[in-house]
């Protein structure tokens, strides 16, 4: 006999992403916190990108240019986004509580079953896969500076005193580079795991109730009472996700335009450093775990907007596939115009302009390349 309970809790899949938010000092009163939240903000979240900036004019030659931009794009998107995510942060809890009264409408096996060995398991892999790539990359970088020889700074970079003054002053500048750059990967692991895990969840959670839905009406003890009230409590669960899906338009609506500035510009600056400027093997092995690092930043997210939206097209279907052919007029006149609601095609888009989706996804790349021919023909 299987004991396990019919239960399914969607906010075990965020318990790593608030982690992100408590190791970088937010989320918390504690004065330890507010401090450590000051001091990131101040020295990574603002100082970290500019300092990286001022560190491309200052540069001479198109090859540290070339080298150095891919970083510097990332750092600064990766601050704009996080701070467009914090300023959202109330509306990402109110999202957190429509799923867990989601949560307790699956009340059969089967769908348990479908949400933990499915979306549940889809859902960790995209946060542990941006934390394998990530770190990678991160790692790459380090050993690219501590093997390569020579006095360089991990990425090139301005700093207020000659960074070539003495051994003690190089380390310190570059201690500060590699626990900076750390940090920022710590802030683009809370900006980019978010929006593809909850676009799982919410496909889950569509998928869920489209269940429900087709097996209105078909137990052989149901009366029109329960079937009325199945369908009301259906309607309610549609409302919860268009109100989940109106939350997230506003949550990510710069957010993601960001993301796909910075996608486009880092995946062809990227492949333009491993052909002409990776000077050694740890610099080779660096851009290309940065390339697919880049790569795996906006293809989850585009691929499950696509997913919310297949799973909101079945939802017409699914309220057809009921038993609602032995039911009278005005419950047959209420489900007309829920399949009505569920025509309406549903696309969360970034900046108003793009949907979040693979078409936006192969744009994207589309336009990398673009921008790869152009330093091709440039060279």
């Amino acid at each position: 006999m299987d004991l396990k309970p019919r239960v399914i809790r969607s906010e075990d899949i965020y318990r790593t992403y608030w982690l992100y938010w408590h190791l970088l000092g937010l989320e918390s009163n504690f004065f330890l916190n507010r401090l450590l939240d000051l001091v990131i903000t101040v020295f990574v979240t603002i100082w970290y990108p500019i300092h990286l900036i001022l560190g491309l004019f200052m540069d001479r030659s198109l090859g540290d240019v070339c080298k150095g931009l891919p970083i510097t794009a990332a750092c600064f998107f990766a601050s704009f986004k996080f701070i467009c995510f914090r300023i959202k942060l109330s509306e990402i809890k109110q999202i957190e509580i429509l799923f867990k009264e989601l949560d307790q409408r699956a009340s059969s096996q089967e769908e348990c079953e479908f949400f933990n060995q499915n979306t549940r398991r889809e859902a960790n892999f995209i946060w542990k896969s941006f934390i394998v790539a990530y770190g990678l990359s991160n790692i790459s970088a380090i050993a690219s500076v501590l093997f390569a020889g020579g006095h360089k700074l991990l990425y090139p970079a301005w700093f207020p005193y000659d960074v070539q003054a003495s051994e003690l002053i190089f380390w310190l500048s570059v201690t500060y580079q590699i626990a900076g750059v750390s940090l920022a990967i710590l802030q683009n692991l809370a900006n980019d795991s978010y929006p593809p895990m909850t676009f799982c969840v919410v496909a889950g959670h569509v998928r869920l109730l489209a269940m429900r839905l087709s097996r209105i009406g078909q137990g052989p003890e149901e009366t029109k009472y329960s079937t009325g009230k199945q369908l009301i409590e259906s309607i309610e669960d549609h409302r919860k996700l268009m109100k989940i899906v109106e939350l997230l338009r506003s949550t990510m609506n710069i957010s993601q335009l960001g993301q796909f500035i910075s996608s486009g510009v880092n995946i062809s600056i990227t492949l333009v450093n491993i052909l002409f400027f990776a000077d050694n093997n740890f610099a080779v092995t660096y851009y290309g775990v940065y390339f697919l690092s880049m790569v795996l930043e906006l293809f989850p997210c585009c691929y499950y907007g696509t997913l919310i939206s297949v799973e909101m097209n079945q939802l017409t279907y699914a309220i057809y596939s009921s038993n609602w052919m032995s039911m009278d007029r005005s419950y047959s006149r209420i489900l007309l115009i829920f399949m009505q609601l569920t025509l309406a095609e549903v696309k969360i888009k970034a900046g108003g302009m793009i949907g979040i989706g693979m078409n936006a996804f192969f744009a994207t790349v589309r336009l990398a390349y673009s921008f790869f021919t152009l330093a091709m023909s440039l060279r």
